[in-house]
């Protein structure tokens, strides 16, 4: 049986990057990308299916500069340099898909964390720890092992 978590957190940024680079190159009617979208939707259906959990956070980073830029100007440079390393551009059609996921998760009446200044592992980290201090079971649902480090009693942070 599955354990049952009433809180979990999901990693929608993480997702859709995964998602992007795993499924197909699928298109609506209107030559949209979806690829990416419909791979976060699986993803959040399947954890309600398995989890059934009470509460939900769905976590988007904001883009941009972080507070770690503040604290060392050269945080993630080389992410910002990764495209044109391979000399290509930034894939258009994962950009594409960002707002129409957001406005779909919206739609879902699904609580959306965007938080300015923070990535979305901060904001996870941040209430994933909160939660586990008052003593509710949660799950962070994320492929990014470095959220691994808050693994408790309480806590689990686990791909769906």
């Amino acid at each position: 049986m599955t354990p049952r978590y009433p809180l979990i957190l999901v990693d929608a940024s993480g997702y859709l990057f995964r998602a992007y680079h795993a499924l197909p190159k699928l298109t609506n009617s209107q030559g949209e990308p979806t690829g990416a979208l419909i791979g976060v939707l699986n993803i959040l259906c399947k954890l309600f299916e398995d989890h059934r959990p009470e509460y939900i956070g769905v976590v988007f980073d904001a883009g941009g500069r972080c507070f770690r830029h503040d604290i060392y100007p050269d945080y993630k440079d080389y992410k910002a340099d990764f495209w044109a390393r391979l000399n290509r551009p930034e894939p258009e059609d994962l950009r594409a898909q960002v707002e129409p996921l957001m406005a779909i998760i919206r739609a879902m009446g699904l609580p959306l964390l965007v938080v300015p200044g923070v990535e979305a592992t901060d904001v996870i980290g941040t209430l994933s720890t909160q939660a586990a201090a008052t003593g509710l079971p949660t799950l962070i649902s994320s492929g990014n092992k470095d959220l691994a480090q808050l693994v408790s009693k309480r806590l689990t942070s686990s791909p769906p």
